[in-house]
């Protein structure tokens, strides 16, 4: 009899998870996902948390995304969580399935979505999580997943920083008005700030910046002109100019950062290789997504 109430025990709950860096599985199926989660040294665990996903690039992982882009330092600043999810593939060489792919790199599609959907549930199992403020960011493939989940997870992710990264995906269709801050440099030579016709790789369906933008301007029913400023000061080496498209619904708005010489750069850290170009060290794109984000919460 002590055997059988044993074995018909309740499982642990799971334990909270407290400041510093904490590596989680998910089994999705039969496939073995995982993510890094991080939590700020003065993280009050009575208290509901931001979360900011950060979404690695392709032949990036997670490790690799929290080193390029320098956001522990901004949540340890001001105290969100960022999760580091990894995509699919071998060792540090992975990637998303952000939509576009075609050949090789279409094989295997991974249900991402569902991926980041079941991420948010078991990190709502382990801290107290503020729903209205999850939000995602991401580098190059990572930026194009981003808005993959702004058309396919709306009700759960309340707004969107790609970093050189377009959209890839045939069709976006969100559910709510999702704000976007679109950071991109002029000279990206990865994934390109224009395509001419008949440029794009055989490999992935891209979309221009200005054509992802507008999409998202229409999605949004934001006004068509937009407010333009410039953020770099007189002097820098690199002109970095904001347009504002503003008067979306439920308040949403959609905002283009333009790097002038900026290549495929997370803005305000410095390129781990020189052959991904120049990147502008007076404006942090840390500091502009989390002010985006603080004022663009998900609507009750």
């Amino acid at each position: 009899m002590v055997c059988l109430a044993q074995a018909q025990e309740a499982p642990k709950p799971p334990v909270p998870l407290g400041p510093g860096d904490h590596t989680r599985t998910l089994m999705m199926g039969d496939q073995k996902r995982t993510f890094v989660v991080h939590v700020p040294p003065h993280h009050d665990s009575g208290k509901p948390s931001p979360i900011v996903l950060a979404l690695h690039g392709a032949a990036m992982d997670a490790a690799m995304m929290a080193g390029f882009s320098g956001l522990n330092r901004k949540s340890d600043e001001a105290g969100f969580i960022v999760v580091y999810p990894n995509g699919l593939g071998v060792g540090p060489f992975r990637k998303w399935n952000a939509g576009g792919f075609s050949g090789k790199l279409a094989e295997g599609k991974a249900d991402d979505v569902a991926f980041i959907d079941k991420l948010l549930d078991d990190i709502a199992s382990l801290v107290k999580v503020d729903e209205q403020r999850v939000y995602a960011c991401g580098m190059s493939n990572g930026g194009m997943m981003c808005y993959r989940l702004a058309s396919e997870l709306s009700d759960r992710i309340a707004s969107i920083a790609p970093v050189a990264g377009t959209i890839v995906i045939e069709e976006s269709r969100p559910k709510r008005p999702v704000p976007v801050i679109h950071f991109h440099g002029s000279k990206d030579n990865i994934v390109p700030f224009e395509i001419p016709k008949g440029t794009s790789p055989s490999f992935i369906k891209l979309q221009s910046v200005e054509d992802s933008i507008q999409t998202w301007v229409k999605l949004n029913d934001c006004d068509e002109t937009p407010t333009t400023d410039t953020i770099s000061k007189d002097g820098d080496e690199m002109k970095v100019t904001r347009k504002s498209y503003r008067g979306g619904k439920e308040g949403s708005e959609v905002v283009l950062i333009v790097i002038e010489e900026g290549g495929h750069t997370w803005p305000g850290q410095t390129p781990s290789v020189g052959f991904i170009g120049k990147s502008v060290k007076t404006v942090s794109a840390n500091d502009l997504i989390w002010e985006f984000f603080q004022k663009h919460p998900l609507k009750q």
